[in-house]
C-alpha cells in the first residue's frame, strides 16, 4: 500500500504523529540488526526485491501464436520443476519470470520461428508470511516484496479491537530453531524501538494476542 494512502487512513493527531509513522515505515527494513542481537541470533537478509519462482507458485506462460505451446496455468511442483510443450520438462525455481522467458524462447526457437514468449506469476504461494490473532483479517500474506511488521498489519486490515498491542511478536525459524521476536506496534508508531519493525522472510508469524 502506498505510504500516502496509509497516512491518510491514520488518525490525524498532528504532523509529529505523522513523521513518525513515515519514519516506521521507511526505516523498517533496515532495522534488523539490533533485534537479532536481543534475541541472540544473526542479522537477518534483507529480502530482495526481485521475484523468484518457487514451489507453488503457478506460472502463465504464453507464446504469442502458438497456443499449443502455451501453459495457461502451471504448477510449480516440489522437485522445481515445470513440463512444457515441446521442451519437456524444466527447473524453474530460483528463476526470475525474464530468465525464464529468455530460456523458454531459446529451446523454443528449436521449433517456432522467432517465439515470442512471455511469462507471468498468476499465483505467488511460495513466500508467504502468516498472519494470526486479533487482526482484522488472519491467514496468509504473500511476501512478493520487502515487507515490513507494520506493514504487514496494515495487509491484514490492522489489529482488532481488543489486541495486546505491545505483547505482538514474530515467529521466526533461524538455523533450525524457531526464535520470537518483540513488537511493540505502540511504541513504534511513536518512533520508539524501531529497531523491532524487522523486514519480515519467507515463513515469518505475526502473532497478535
Amino acid at each position: 500500500m502506498p505510504l500516502s494512502m496509509l497516512m491518510a487512513r491514520t488518525p490525524t493527531h498532528g504532523l509529529k504523529y505523522r513523521c513518525f509513522m513515515a519514519a516506521c515505515i521507511m526505516m523498517g527494513a533496515g532495522c534488523l540488526s539490533l533485534a537479532g542481537e536481543q534475541q541472540g541470533t544473526p542479522k537477518d537478509p534483507v529480502l530482495p526485491g526481485e521475484y523468484r519462482i518457487g514451489a507453488g507458485d503457478v506460472l502463465q506462460i504464453v507464446v504469442w501464436k502458438e497456443p499449443d505451446a502455451s501453459l495457461p496455468g502451471a504448477v510449480v511442483r516440489v522437485d522445481g520443476k515445470i513440463t512444457v510443450p515441446l521442451i519437456g520438462e524444466v527447473s524453474v525455481v530460483g528463476l526470475t519470470p525474464t530468465e525464464l522467458k529468455e530460456f523458454l524462447a531459446e529451446k523454443f526457437s528449436h521449433y517456432i520461428n522467432n517465439p515470442v514468449v512471455t511469462v507471468d506469476a498468476r499465483e505467488i504461494r511460495s513466500r508467504m508470511v502468516y498472519m494470526v490473532g486479533n487482526v482484522k483479517k488472519e491467514g496468509p500474506i504473500p511476501l512478493i516484496r520487502p515487507m515490513t511488521v507494520l506493514q504487514a498489519i496494515d495487509e491484514a486490515g490492522g489489529l482488532g479491537e481488543f489486541a495486546r498491542k505491545k505483547k505482538i511478536y514474530v515467529l521466526r525459524k533461524t538455523d533450525g530453531k524457531q526464535v520470537k521476536l518483540p513488537f511493540d506496534y505502540n511504541a513504534v508508531i511513536k518512533g520508539q524501538h524501531l529497531e523491532q519493525n524487522i523486514a519480515l522472510l519467507p515463513d515469518d508469524t505475526i502473532v497478535v494476542p
